[in-house]
């Protein structure tokens, strides 16, 4: 019954992605949803931006860690970076890059700083998706194991061609609707399945009598557990991860750019912060009360606590249970998984091809859109296959490059009339450079933090001191 179930939930998708495809008649259509979306639609696509394999497995393997590594200092970078993007995005960018009118986030580097700096955006963040979208195919390929029995490897095929289906038909349409009803049974699914474990653990003060010291420490300290030596540095970078690096980024362009005003992306992208941090309180409480319940659950590495969650709904949950909480875990996932894959391929469509073919007609730009969602799915797969890393790191993984190259580019850009050309290209390039070369040396203080300084530096350098008239939005 719980195959069955999975099986036409996923096909549901395909069906819903052909009902919004009648709604597809533009390039704008399929990217933006037309502009067209209500508070309800365009917060829920907001939110669902990154609420999926990592608040769900990712997130909770690293809470439940044992000693040093565990804690809420272990998951700075997600849930709470993922909030704090989001609640940075409305009170800063969403308004000013809303009224740009425009498509792409690489779109606004041509028109503030030139043609080069275009190119060069888009070939940072094109590949910048390869490892988030591996994250959530992972996840997928472990959620169909446990419930299916599959192997791994059938169950990223599968649910990947699936998702590939349904984002060809109706891009961000299918997209916003699939995500609306996702997150329906996303929360119904945790809250239910919370309320369920909440007293047999005794509550919140049963958890937190139980768990070691300094496990709910949430800033650093001399009293915080080896893993985090480095003190403030590691928890800022931490924080900057998604929480400014995934500021730049297409994915969460889209969807926020989908909104029908510039004032309704505004509040989606706050009550999406508020919605996301609230949410993604529950699947953590969800695994320390396995943790604490069912303590053989808790594998001796991260690959096997990312299945504490889901082992402990199969082992120990009802059917109905069963249902709900799986149909949840897919949702999220294959919302996260969608929007990642239209991102990249829309701007190797509009920013790429569309760079060396300027005249090329909408109906050619839309098919090369879709037919870059095929490629790239196929790369991802392939990657994926390859790679056994864990769901959290392949998601900080992924924000870490437009991190260190394109955020101090788009905020200068917006909030500083000096910033020029050169200051663009210099900070894209010492910033990804020296971030590559500190990863390689495997400097104690933090690569990225390394790369932002880099980053300013060849901003206020490039704009300051080589003399190009600023251009302005």
């Amino acid at each position: 019954m719980l195959i069955v179930c999975i099986s036409l939930y996923l096909l549901s998708n395909i069906a819903i992605g052909a009902w919004a495809a009648r709604r597809v008649t533009t390039t704008q259509d399929f990217v933006l949803a037309g502009r067209g979306l209500s508070l309800a639609l365009a917060t829920s696509v907001t939110f669902a931006t990154w609420f999926g394999s990592e608040s769900i497995m990712g997130a909770p393997a690293k809470f439940v860690e044992g000693a040093p590594g565990g804690g809420v200092l272990s998951i700075i970078e997600e849930p709470f970076g993922s909030a704090l993007c989001l609640f940075l995005v409305g009170a800063f960018f969403a308004r000013p890059l809303y009224n740009e009118g425009i498509t792409t986030f690489s779109d606004y580097f041509r028109v503030r700083y030139g043609r080069s700096a275009e190119l060069m955006s888009a070939l940072i963040v094109i590949p910048s998706y390869f490892s988030w979208i591996a994250a959530q195919y992972i996840a997928i390929g472990i959620v169909l194991n446990v419930v299916i029995g599959i192997p791994m490897a059938w169950g990223i095929v599968v649910s990947a061609s699936i998702v590939m289906i349904y984002t060809l038909l109706g891009g961000m349409w299918s997209i916003s609707i699939t995500d609306f009803l996702h997150n329906l049974i996303i929360i119904l699914a945790l809250v239910v399945l919370a309320v369920v474990l909440y007293p047999q653990v005794g509550g919140i003060g049963g958890v937190v009598a139980r768990m070691p010291a300094g496990f709910f420490q949430f800033l650093p300290s001399s009293n915080v557990p080896a893993a985090h030596e480095h003190g403030w540095a590691t928890y800022l970078a931490a924080w900057m991860t998604i929480g400014l690096g995934s500021i730049p980024q297409q994915d969460i362009f889209q969807r926020v750019m989908s909104a029908k005003s510039a004032s309704v992306s505004v509040r989606a992208s706050y009550l999406a912060s508020g919605l996301y941090l609230t949410v993604a309180a529950l699947p953590l409480f969800i695994a320390v009360a396995a943790r604490l319940l069912h303590p053989d659950l808790a594998g001796a590495d991260e690959q096997s606590r990312q299945l504490i969650i889901p082992n402990m709904v199969m082992r120990h949950g009802s059917l109905p249970l069963q249902i709900l909480f799986f149909g949840a875990l897919t949702s999220a996932i294959l919302s996260v998984s969608s929007g990642a894959i239209l991102a990249p391929a829309t701007v190797f469509g509009e920013n790429i091809v569309k760079f060396f073919r300027p005249n090329l007609t909408d109906v050619r730009l839309l098919r090369t859109i879709r037919w870059a969602i095929v490629v790239i799915s196929v790369i991802c797969v392939g990657m994926t296959l390859g790679r056994s890393t864990s769901i959290f790191d392949l998601v900080g993984e992924s924000s870490a490059f437009s991190l260190v190259s394109l955020f101090i580019p788009l905020a200068a850009g917006i909030y500083w009339k000096r910033a020029n050309l050169p200051g663009c290209l210099w900070s894209i390039m010492l910033g990804f450079g020296v971030w590559l070369l500190c990863l390689w040396l495997g400097t104690s203080f933090p690569p990225m933090l390394w790369g932002l300084i880099a980053s300013t530096v060849g901003m206020a350098v490039g704009s300051l001191f080589m003399g190009e008239k600023p251009r302005e939005s």
